[in-house]
Order: C-alpha cells, then sequence, then structure tokens
C-alpha cells in the first residue's frame, strides 16, 4: 500500500517511517528543501530516541523516501496525511495555514479516488473546511473525482513516540464514509491483527478526542501543582498524598506528579485552541481556563524558590540542569525553563546551564545571554544555586558531595522533586522541592 506523508516533524517523520516498517510504501513531504536534503543524507531534523536507525533501515528497503513535491506522488498514493504543523495564532485559536495548503494542492492535482487524512491537531469543524476548499480546486478544474476525508489524530509523546506508534493505547480514526474506512482498516490492518485497538468513529468526535485526550492530562498535571501548593502552606507532603489518591483505581497515578508546570508543542497549544473552540461556540471551558492558569503560575515557582533562598538573585550565579520540556527530546518549545532563566536574568543573575540534547537548542534560542557547560558538574561551579528543571536520567544520581565542593553556595532548588532531602542535607546543602515544606 502507498500513503504520502506531508510534514517530516515529530508526527509526520515518526509516522511515515512507522508505517514503512509495518510493510507500507511511504513518501515523505516538505517544502523544506534544506530538511528534504538533509533527509537524503540520512539527517535527523529532530531527537527522538531510535528514529534515525528506524528511517535509515527503511530507506535502505526501499520502503521510505522523501520529497518536496506533494504533486509528483499525488497519483501514485492511495491516502495523503497532512501532518504539518498547527502553531497558536494570537488569539489561542490553531493557524490553519500550512492543512489548508495541503488541501490546495491535493484538490489542484488528485485525478482518481484519494483519501485526504488529517493527522495534524486541527479543531473541531475542520475536516468541513478541507472537503470545501478541495471541492473549490475541482471546481475550478472541472473535475468530478471522487475524495474523501478522514481524521486520525496522532497520541505519540516524544521521547517515546516510536513505542506509542508501533504498540498504541488506541488508533482512533475518524471517516466520512466506507471507501475511506476500507483504506484505512487496510493501512491499519497489522495493528488489528495485533490485537491494538483502532477505534473508528465520525470526523468530529475524532477531531475532539485529541483535543480532549490532552486536555484531561494537562488537567491532572494542573490539579496535582495545586494540591502541591496547598501541601506546602498546610504542612502536608504531596508525595504521599500523590500516593495516597494515585492507588484509588478510579484516579490512577499517571500524571500526577508535582514540579514546575508543562511545557512542548502539545499541551500549551492545545488547551489555548480547546479554549478559543469554546469562545467561537459561545461557551467558556472553565475548567480548562483554570488549568492553563495555574500552569503559567507554576513555571515561576522554582524563580521564587531561588529568590526566597538567595534573599536576592542580583550578582548571584545559578546552575540550570535540564532545558527541553521533558527528558529524551531537545524540544524547547514553551519549556518551564525558558520562564525560570527569564526571571533570574532579569533579577540580574548570570546563568550556567547543561542539558544532555538539548544544548543547540538553546544556543539557537538565548544565544549568549547564558554560559553553556559541558555538564552538569561544570554547570555547578560558583553557583550560587542549581536549579534542576528537567528529569534527565543522568541528573538522577549526582555525587553531592562533588556539586557541594564546586559550588559557592549551597542551595539546590528540584523543580521535579526527584531528590532525598536527607541525603542532600548530610552533604550540608539546604533542599527545596514541590509541595513539601
Amino acid at each position: 500500500m502507498k500513503i504520502a506523508i506531508v510534514g517530516t516533524g515529530y508526527v509526520g517523520l515518526v509516522s511515515g517511517a512507522c508505517f514503512a516498517e509495518m510493510g507500507a510504501m511511504v513518501t515523505c513531504v516538505d517544502i523544506d528543501k534544506n530538511k528534504i536534503d538533509g533527509l537524503h543524507k540520512g539527517v535527523i531534523p529532530i531527537y527522538e530516541p531510535g528514529l534515525k536507525e528506524l528511517v535509515d533501515r527503511n530507506v535502505s528497503a526501499g520502503r521510505l523516501c522523501f520529497t518536496t513535491s506533494l504533486e509528483e506522488c499525488l497519483n501514485d498514493v492511495e491516502a495523503v496525511f497532512c501532518a504539518v504543523g498547527t502553531p497558536p495564532d494570537d488569539d489561542g485559536s490553531a493557524d490553519l495555514t500550512a492543512v489548508k495548503s495541503v488541501a490546495r494542492t491535493f484538490g489542484k492535482n488528485i485525478n482518481r479516488f484519494n483519501v485526504l487524512v488529517t493527522k495534524s491537531t486541527v479543531p473541531v469543524g475542520t475536516a468541513e473546511v478541507i472537503r470545501g476548499i478541495v471541492r473549490e480546486e475541482l471546481a475550478r478544474r472541472g473535475s468530478d473525482v471522487e475524495f474523501e476525508i478522514a481524521s486520525n489524530p496522532e497520541f505519540l509523546k516524544e521521547g517515546a513516540a516510536i513505542k506509542d506508534f508501533m504498540s498504541p493505547d488506541r488508533v482512533v480514526i475518524g471517516v466520512e464514509g466506507e471507501r475511506s474506512r476500507k483504506v484505512m482498516e487496510r493501512l491499519y490492518r497489522p495493528f488489528l491483527l495485533s490485537n491494538f485497538r483502532v477505534i473508528f468513529m465520525d470526523i468530529p468526535s475524532a477531531e475532539m478526542t485529541k483535543y480532549a485526550a490532552n486536555a484531561m492530562l494537562a488537567t491532572r498535571i494542573s490539579f496535582i501543582n495545586d494540591i502541591a501548593n496547598l501541601c506546602e502552606l498546610t504542612g502536608a507532603d504531596v508525595n504521599m498524598v500523590r500516593k495516597g489518591i494515585g492507588s484509588d483505581a478510579r484516579i490512577g497515578s499517571k500524571f500526577l506528579y508535582p514540579g514546575c508546570g508543562y511545557g512542548g508543542s502539545c499541551f500549551p497549544k492545545d488547551v489555548k485552541a480547546l479554549m478559543h473552540t469554546g469562545l467561537e461556540h459561545g461557551y467558556r471551558m472553565k475548567v480548562i481556563e483554570a488549568v492553563e492558569a495555574v500552569n503559567e503560575e507554576q513555571k515561576n515557582i522554582v524563580g521564587r524558590k531561588l529568590k526566597k533562598a538567595l534573599g536576592t538573585l542580583a550578582g548571584k550565579r545559578i546552575a540550570v540542569w535540564g532545558l527541553a520540556f521533558k527528558p529524551e527530546t531537545d524540544d524547547m518549545r514553551l519549556a518551564p525553563s525558558l520562564t525560570v532563566i527569564d526571571y533570574i536574568l532579569s533579577e540580574g543573575a548570570t546563568v550556567c546551564v547543561y542539558d544532555p540534547i538539548a544544548m543547540d537548542e538553546c544556543r539557537r534560542r538565548l544565544g549568549d545571554k547564558v554560559e553553556y557547560a559541558r555538564d552538569m558538574y561544570e554547570a555547578a561551579v560558583d553557583a550560587d544555586a542549581v536549579a534542576m528543571m528537567t528529569e534527565w536520567k543522568v541528573f538522577r544520581l549526582p555525587s553531592w558531595s562533588a556539586i557541594k565542593r564546586v559550588m559557592r553556595g549551597n542551595v539546590i532548588v528540584d523543580g521535579r522533586n526527584i531528590y532525598n532531602a536527607p541525603e542532600l542535607a548530610a552533604e550540608g546543602l539546604d533542599y527545596y522541592c514541590i509541595g513539601k515544606k
């Protein structure tokens, strides 16, 4: 089976490589010529564990190829997946410019039945917009070629995207007709054979499912952070509270880890887009509004703890461990580390950073505003405090005696609650975490 996937970001490239691994013939399309030239040379434009090996293997097998022209491959494929970006506009709505462009190209060039599948995260109702664009382009050239729209939202976690794709909790597919359903059934047959759940539904429900899922996970994060902040004020220990409520089968423990807020390309954008969709329909998403407000405030918590512990940040030197919004990625989009660094710098301190993967991305974003260390220990040299922002494995078991020797001060602010307070206290370090006095 031959398919095309437009967009070679996290969703498009991972999906393309994984579909190829399952035996499909996949053409990945991107208008960025530098990206495509790099992929032809084996250069992967994103960091995702295992992705390069997967891409290389399927390119060598002839199942995966790359081009800048959707027109060239359009009539050789049975389905076109739209996996382009939908960044937030100033009002919080999803920018559908790239999605609409794919639809126009699709409508201008199809000469036989084809399915246009939205894999990008798009608001409810986008399928109708896309359908209208394709029909408009067909009408302009006097064509009556049949087509159908489908929705196949992704639920991939950066850092575990390949595993999530190959062993999914569920695959959600919205279809409008029997022909598109049969195409999608053929494509996902390997998953059906493996007894993974493939859930067919109407397109608006599929579009909403993606937003509802991310909003629910964001809600759990903001909820436990709200509880953590109250725990600090009352003397409770949020780690004990988390275990207590997480043991309830109705609640569970996932996404109930207190910290310095969520970031990345999905949760912040999708929460805003869901609120905007509500307003477009005359409805306020009050719970989701609170989720966003709590998260924005939580991103400041590490900065406030640093200032409280040190009295002032003016003239201080702060080491920041971790820059990516989560481990196993170099993605710094809306990362809490950026909020903390901005705050520290605005208070007159200097910052030295270290991240196992995201250093180049930080240089691209911050340039010479901060200093760059070769490892976590070098970052701590002459530091008055260390702020741990991303729970990479390399940060889990530092030598605290070595850290204490190279630091000028003795303050450790743990934005992810991964350290043991008595262990740090034994080394003469003042430890501050989230949700515990």
